[in-house]
């Protein structure tokens, strides 16, 4: 009998995820994470299943989720490469309906649009500022939420300003309109990361989220 809440991670290996997957072992989850390379000392713990994988492989990802309870994405883009963003998702999202898995939290950038959005103008500006040089990158972030919206997943995509790779964990502050400030603590992150897997508040929602002084 299964006794303990296994949690597929995605993008653990960079900067954000690190955080991410320490938050979790901190909380006792079991943890199955996707690499396209190894070793990665941080996933040394018996509580980490490795996969040798890439997200923008059908197989690799059904090899990461069957099993889990829950998928965290937190997927950064490697330089010049081809987007990856709605790649990996539509993978993920086909993978999680056919194992019956519902939770799935994915980081993204201030650039996605929502109907509800009231973007402040240096949001707005910075989202431009995106499409302008990165056109391709910016596009399929927007792809995945649309993905995602046409999903049946209970599915939370989190919008974020610039990610500070500190000890420190300031107050958070989320909005469905417009981006409160323009950084996050990468801990602050990590530990709402780990709360919305028992949370139902953003369900079907792409909040901003960020840290206040």
């Amino acid at each position: 009998m299964k006794t303990q809440t296994t949690i597929a991670v995605i993008g653990g290996t960079g900067k954000s995820g690190q955080y991410l997957i320490k938050q979790l072992l901190q909380q006792s989850f079991a943890i199955r994470v996707i690499v396209r390379d190894h070793p990665h000392t941080h996933l040394n713990d018996p509580k980490i299943t490795v996969i040798q994988g890439d997200a923008r492989d059908l197989a690799s990802v059904k090899a990461l989720v069957t099993g889990a309870d829950a998928v965290i994405s937190t997927i950064g883009q490697r330089g010049n490469e081809l987007p990856i963003f709605s790649v990996a998702t539509a993978n993920v999202i086909q993978t999680m309906h056919e194992e019956g898995i519902h939770r799935y939290i994915i980081t993204t950038g201030l650039s996605v649009n929502t109907l509800a959005d009231q973007k402040s103008p240096w949001v707005t500006q910075a989202t431009d500022w995106m499409y302008t040089h990165y056109p391709s990158t910016t596009s399929d972030k927007q792809t995945e939420y649309e993905l995602l919206e046409n999903s049946r997943l209970d599915w939370t995509l989190i919008r974020l300003p610039l990610i500070e790779l500190t000890d420190e964990t300031p107050s958070i502050v989320t909005s469905l309109t417009d981006c409160p400030s323009n950084k996050i603590s990468a801990p602050s992150l990590a530990t709402f990361l780990a709360g919305q897997l028992s949370d139902k508040t953003f369900y079907r929602a792409a909040p901003f989220l960020a840290n206040v002084s």
